[in-house]
């Protein structure tokens, strides 16, 4: 058994933070069983020359730069779709998902519309682009905006991908508004959500802004935060009986210092739920002699705990980091639009 086999025989299930359709492949040999998409991925594929003849058809039909975008995202993610169409079949929707994330521009402080305006294309947006698709997953941000249309996306039959999620005041939010969509649904035999939290930026946050902390919790703070927020996931969704299983993903799992430990995030939450994992860390972790058990219900030590309670302003933390995702996630959309006219001109 190799090391990401360990991994996926200790309960996680393995999605691929990249839609990069040989990177698909590859993973999914390795036991790879989902993936997820963002504008930083599709603008790293464009960048390789690889999809030229794509752009060149769909600027031969006159498509705007940001229709073209939106046509390769689609193209690649649907791709990516086909690969684990197996799994989401043989698991009768419960895996085998690709996440599609809808438009950041949305959540530009300087050009995105009105709260109401958002929260409307969000809707509009969600029901387009996962209409007629069974395992796409609609990535929608846990903004003031994104939360404020999961309801009724949910209602709508959307599967959703609830990502940015830093602070248990977020999770709880979103995933109040999906359960009142569910509960809307006339059947929720197909029923399926899951929240991506974020790990590692919190680690630098901490190391940034709350250097008091204990040399034992400082590094530590990401992973005590995800945990407790799986715990309280499946505290949540235990009587509810449904078909499906309502699930975290525990994302931004890539170490982000050098000195660090690849797996670092990887083991300590191994063994449930959902992993989304960079590239580069499966591959660190598939050339290494490691093996993988259960640790995400590892008790974390009382006195780090009480350190983590005691010093981290979680109410701050979520602000700090919220504007600086919301930054990250409309950035790579301006850049990837950018370099679709810069393309374009030199194809056609």
């Amino acid at each position: 058994m190799n090391p990401l086999e360990s991994l996926v025989a200790s309960g996680t299930k393995l999605w691929l933070d990249s839609i990069d359709p040989e990177l698909i492949r590859s993973n999914r040999a390795l036991g790879a069983t989902g993936a997820t998409s963002n504008p930083i991925i599709v603008a790293d594929l464009v960048k390789t020359g690889r999809f030229d003849d794509s752009l060149r058809e769909l600027a031969g039909k006159g498509l705007s730069d940001a229709d073209i975008a939106w046509q390769m995202t689609d193209r690649l993610v649907r791709s990516a779709q086909d690969v684990f169409a197996e799994v989401w079949r043989d698991t009768r929707g419960n895996d085998g998902y690709v996440s599609f994330e809808i438009d950041p521009l949305l959540e530009d402080p300087a050009s995105g519309p009105p709260h109401e305006q958002r929260v409307a294309q969000y809707i509009r947006l969600g029901k387009q682009w996962s209409a007629g698709h069974t395992n796409r997953m609609i990535k929608v941000p846990a903004t003031p905006a994104g939360i404020d249309a999961l309801e009724e996306l949910c209602a709508a039959g959307v599967t959703l991908n609830v990502t940015l999620i830093f602070t248990d005041r977020q999770y709880r939010a979103a995933r109040d508004a999906v359960w009142r969509g569910a509960q809307r649904r006339e059947s929720r035999d197909a029923f399926k959500s899951v929240y991506s939290i974020f790990v590692s930026r919190i680690d630098v946050y901490t190391e940034k802004h709350v250097s008091e902390l204990s040399p034992a919790a400082q590094g530590q703070v990401g992973i005590v935060n995800a945990k407790r927020l799986w715990t309280a996931n499946h505290q949540f969704w235990a009587d509810k009986k449904l078909p499906l299983a309502q699930e975290i993903i525990f994302a931004s799992t890539g170490t982000k210092k050098p000195e660090d430990d690849p797996a670092k995030y990887v083991a300590a939450l191994a063994g449930s739920d959902i992993q989304t994992n960079p590239p580069a860390t499966n591959e660190a972790i598939a050339k290494s002699t490691r093996t993988f058990t259960r640790a995400v219900d590892a008790t974390t030590p009382a006195d780090v705990a009480a350190d983590i309670a005691a010093k981290v302003d979680f109410a701050k933390l979520e602000d700090v980091l919220m504007a600086e995702g919301i930054e990250k996630f409309a950035k790579p959309q301006q850049a990837l639009l950018a370099l679709i006219a810069e393309r374009r001109k030199a194809l056609v």
